[in-house]
């Protein structure tokens, strides 16, 4: 659950000020997410396995937050031995703090700005990937419209999210999985669960896969394809897959 721009809260407020708050202790919590890791990795994957062969290409890691969509990139990209820019853009400057006290490949970078503004904060890139964004941004057709121009022809973009809407059983476990584990966990490690219950409830406000899947198509991606994670998450975190026509 990596921070990103994002609109106020109605029980939150400044949201990007809420992740800089959370971000010291951030990794610890996701650290102690099961599979979380893992998924994140697996989703990074997917986007390196369809890009274009070649030097030079750069990939966004967008809402990059602490850092640990970052590093699953850079773990996807240098197992290819091609050279590649990688650039994490974040609005929550404490998050990207924690990020930059991270070693790092000479190819990597961070930036402070908003997702929704992508476009406008890099030249055409081959890939992107939104690891836990959707979720927060109010209105998703803009995001993916600033995505889309911000790909070159052929681009790829992967999302990762949580998307237990349209699923009884994912919502129920989505539910006990928040209430009995993340947020009491936040309250003891951080003293603050408030960010935690954002959390918690925009999953459940978030598009089902169906619907995000379709503002992909809507957008003008092609080839999109879903798929559910193993374990405790299947049926709520979901990464999607497409690209832009050449």
């Amino acid at each position: 659950m990596t921070s990103h721009h994002r609109g106020a809260s109605h029980d939150l407020g400044d949201v990007p000020a809420a992740y800089d708050r959370a971000a010291p202790t951030y990794d610890k919590m996701v650290n102690l997410t099961p599979g979380y890791h893992r998924h994140l990795q697996s989703a990074a994957d997917a986007l390196v396995e369809w890009l274009p062969a070649g030097v030079g290409l750069t990939v966004v890691d967008l809402g990059c937050g602490s850092g640990a969509s970052t590093d699953a990139l850079v773990n996807s990209m240098g197992h290819r031995g091609e050279t590649y820019a990688a650039i994490g853009i974040d609005a929550s400057a404490g998050m990207l703090t924690e990020a930059h006290s991270k070693p790092w490949p000479t190819w990597v970078s961070f930036l402070e700005g908003r997702a929704e503004s992508l476009a406008s904060l890099v030249p055409p890139v081959s890939g992107v990937f939104a690891a836990h964004l959707f979720r927060d941004i109010v209105d998703r057709d803009a995001l993916l419209r600033s995505i889309w121009e911000a790909l070159e022809p052929g681009g790829v973009l992967v999302v990762q999210d949580c998307c237990p809407a349209g699923s009884t059983r994912a919502r129920v476990t989505w539910n006990a999985v928040s209430w009995s584990a993340a947020i009491p966990l936040a309250k003891a490690i951080t003293r603050d669960s408030a960010l935690y219950r954002h959390l918690w409830r925009t999953a459940l406000d978030n598009d089902s896969v169906d619907v995000l899947a379709e503002r992909m198509l809507r957008a003008g991606f092609v080839d999109v394809e879903h798929r559910t994670a193993p374990g405790w998450p299947r049926g709520i975190r979901y990464t999607f897959r497409g690209r832009k026509p050449r």
